[in-house]
């Protein structure tokens, strides 16, 4: 068995920026060392509720487990570039096939290409076409996971640029028809299966529209 860490550290960033204090020192005798953490719920790597987008939708501690622990279909996106639209025939052509069910994974491997700490890892992107997000929801998946901003707009944010609904294509697609959307995973380019089983709990914040999460792959028996 072998464990694949898919998720970006929490620490210092420059679009969420992230307040962690520490209150005691052993070194001077105090008896614990307590860390407070104060973050954005849709920072680093996390799982969407659907109420992130939708007006009266279940927010993130109805998540069911089973809505994100399960086997996972890894789409090898390596090659695709910079500031490039992933249409419906690129991921065609990278598909390994599954199931109805499986958590769609899409490893572009643009930590490698690009720092997620960096501006440049919103605004130089790939992103899915609607097209391509509506060819997903056709394969039937109970999550998406993916190691870049998957949508266009997502860039735009670092602005404060708004645009329609519709045009965050994963969210308005897929969240909208129940698939669960695992985001800013990392270090995809680990992983040697292109079946492993993939778990990302989120944290159960009550009514929360999504909640960090330690994602991880297995490969090889699963015990």
């Amino acid at each position: 068995m072998r464990i694949v860490d898919l998720s970006m550290p929490v620490s210092g960033h420059f679009r969420w920026q992230p307040e962690i204090a520490v209150k005691g020192d052993k070194s001077a005798g105090d008896q614990f060392r307590v860390t407070r953490l104060a973050i954005t719920c849709h920072g680093f790597t996390h799982v969407d509720a659907q109420a992130h987008f939708i007006d009266g939708a279940p927010t993130i501690e109805a998540t069911p487990l089973e809505q994100v622990v399960g086997r996972c279909r890894v789409f090898d996106l390596s090659a695709v570039e910079a500031n490039t639209a992933i249409e419906p025939a690129t991921l065609a052509a990278a598909d390994p096939g599954g199931e109805e069910g499986d958590i769609l994974l899409l490893a572009t491997q643009w930590d490698l290409k690009r720092d997620y700490q960096t501006r440049l890892f919103w605004t130089e992107a790939p992103w899915l076409t609607r097209e391509a997000a509506q060819w997903l929801l056709e394969l039937k998946p109970k999550a998406l996971a993916v190691d870049f901003p998957q949508d266009y707009p997502i860039r735009l944010l670092l602005d404060n640029i708004r645009v329609p609904d519709e045009e965050h294509v994963t969210h308005d697609i897929l969240l909208r028809a129940g698939v669960t959307l695992i985001e800013y995973v990392v270090n995809t380019v680990a992983l040697r299966e292109k079946r492993p089983l993939l778990c990302a709990a989120p944290l159960k914040i009550v009514n929360a529209d999504g909640a960090p999460a330690r994602v991880f792959a297995i490969e090889g028996n699963v015990l």
